[in-house]
């Protein structure tokens, strides 16, 4: 896939984890920030999943900046939301992370639907993504908005 619009986030994935093997936080997140001009190909019907990539990318990028060091790890940030009792919080850097991931596995699957049915339309790429990915995790409600 090189020269693609994948090439970026492809190459950076390759240094998102340490030597040890733990998530690094900046590689992550700069991953996370290259595929949205790749959601805004997709024009107004994935403007929730971008909202939502940026905010948490954002959010989880202010605590990072905050102290570099300490939070160089995603880990980090997890185990100290985990030992002060706010990591089940909305606004949590734990639940950030949470939903950052399952966007991100949503995008993965629904690029891998585009791959694999050349013959689908973008609709049912994204339906089946949809209700392979994030669907378990939605009530009614955000079910029936993202349909």
């Amino acid at each position: 896939m090189e020269g693609t619009v994948f090439t970026p986030s492809l190459e950076g994935m390759q240094h998102i984890r340490s030597p040890q093997g733990e998530m690094l936080t900046k590689p992550f997140l700069d991953v996370c920030k290259l595929i949205l001009p790749v959601i805004d190909k997709f024009g107004t019907a994935m403007a929730l999943v971008k909202r939502d990539i940026g905010r948490n990318t954002s959010r989880l990028e202010k605590k990072y900046q905050s102290d570099p060091f300490r939070y160089n790890y995603l880990y980090n940030m997890v185990k100290e939301e985990y030992e002060c009792k706010s990591a089940k919080g909305s606004t949590s850097c734990t639940n950030g992370i949470l939903w950052l991931t399952r966007a991100m596995d949503f995008i993965v699957e629904l690029f891998r639907n585009l791959l694999a049915h050349p013959a689908w339309s973008v609709t049912d790429a994204c339906t089946d993504a949809y209700g392979k990915t994030l669907k378990k995790f939605h009530g009614w409600i955000a079910s029936s908005s993202f349909t």
